[in-house]
């Protein structure tokens, strides 16, 4: 019985083993996360207490921290912030280790998704990985009741170019066809008329 239990145990070790290296390769394809305008960052500086601080990123892209100011981070991965913060810290404390986490999600412009016309709540979300347009119509509340959502439409720009493609939301949402779900990109605009009564 002992033989039967330890075999068993080392199957299941291999299988965690194996799987856990498919979840690391599949992180180790996603893009980083970039940096935007109205993100919240928390940076700590290894024994530097006074030097770490929670800043939020201005309009401009740059932050202001202890000893640092206007520091560009807009369009930077965190890891890319952190070295730049050490770079600059290193003039007043010696050999600084930083550390950059994102506790606000916002992205940079070219990164959200914007939503006009007839929403609910029209916005610009950040753009997260394998975001569809139901997704995006929870995230906005759905569509007023003035919304003619089989015409709505995304803009996207693909190489430089403009295509537009058409939308049906009413069938999405209303009548549950699935079909009609579209995989979003970072930078797509969602455009909802209103009906012509």
């Amino acid at each position: 019985m002992r033989v039967w239990r330890r075999m068993w145990q080392r199957l299941g070790l291999a299988l965690c083993l194996v799987a856990g290296g498919g979840a690391a390769l599949a992180a180790e394809e996603a893009p980083f996360y970039l940096i935007g305008p109205g993100d919240s960052l928390n940076i700590f500086v290894w024994r530097n207490p006074d030097l770490s601080t929670s800043v939020p990123v201005r309009p401009d892209g740059r932050i202001t921290i202890p000893l640092v100011e206007d520091l560009p981070a807009s369009g930077k991965t965190p890891s890319q912030l952190a070295r730049d913060i050490e770079r600059e810290l290193a003039k007043y404390v010696k050999d600084p280790m930083v550390t950059v986490m994102v506790t606000g999600f916002v992205g940079p412009y070219s990164q959200q998704v914007r939503v006009v016309g007839e929403a609910a709540q029209p916005q610009a979300l950040p753009y997260r990985a394998n975001m569809t347009v139901l997704d995006v119509m929870i995230a906005v509340g759905g569509l007023t009741e003035f919304a003619a959502g089989n015409r709505a439409r995304l803009v996207r720009t693909v190489e430089g170019r403009q295509e537009i493609i058409e939308l049906r939301l009413d069938d999405l949402l209303k009548d549950g066809d699935i079909s009609a779900n579209v995989a979003m990109m970072p930078g797509d605009t969602l455009i909802i008329p209103e009906s012509w009564f």
